[in-house]
């Protein structure tokens, strides 16, 4: 490399001394004008055709890019909007879903109180029906005692004085045997149990 660079330079100098020179050291004048002459024509052909459809293009493109810019503001604005409509729908969603469980669970808590309420009529009802059947059998088999003491009594009576009694004798006799039993406490014996 550093050898091309010595033949290079060389070079120069041998031209340089000949008189006849290099054209890029030493631009002639004519050369030059054409030169700036060709130039402005391209520049003048460009500034009347390429320049303007170019920035035509640019501007084309720079609004297309602040349309797209706008639409993405927009898109995100949107975003946002319907995020905070989804949170508070979430939100809402939410108390709504504790509200329905906040009733369930009153419903559950008062229909556990209805029904044990419920239950306990029931019981009480049942206790005073068989109460009322107990003392009912107690009242009808205390009768059927008294008829059967006033039977015996009668029967006893008769056998030990060996004639019939009357009515009148019978049902003294009868209130006699049943004066002297306490069919409260044959009652209250019944009850006990």
């Amino acid at each position: 490399m550093n050898q091309l660079l010595n033949t290079t330079i060389l070079a120069a100098s041998e031209g340089g001394e000949e008189g006849g020179g290099s054209f890029l050291v030493e631009p002639g004048l004519g050369l030059m004008i054409w030169t700036l002459i060709a130039f402005g024509i391209t520049l003048f052909v460009l500034a009347k055709l390429a320049f303007p459809k170019i920035g035509e293009a640019l501007d084309k493109r720079q609004r297309a890019i602040e349309e797209s810019i706008d639409l993405a503001d927009r898109t995100k604005q949107e975003a946002e909007e319907l995020l905070a409509e989804y949170r508070q729908r979430l939100t809402e969603a939410r108390q709504q879903a504790d509200e329905i469980v906040a009733r369930a669970n009153k419903a559950a808590e008062t229909n556990q109180r209805d029904s044990l309420e419920q239950a306990r009529q029931q019981r009480e009802d049942l206790l005073a029906q068989t109460r009322r059947d107990i003392e009912s059998e107690t009242r009808r088999a205390i009768q059927e005692i008294r008829n059967e003491v006033a039977d015996l009594t009668v029967l006893a009576t008769e056998k030990v004085t060996r004639k019939t009694l009357t009515a009148d004798d019978q049902r003294r006799l009868v209130e006699e045997a049943l004066a002297d039993l306490d069919f409260d406490a044959l009652a209250g014996e019944g009850k006990a149990r």
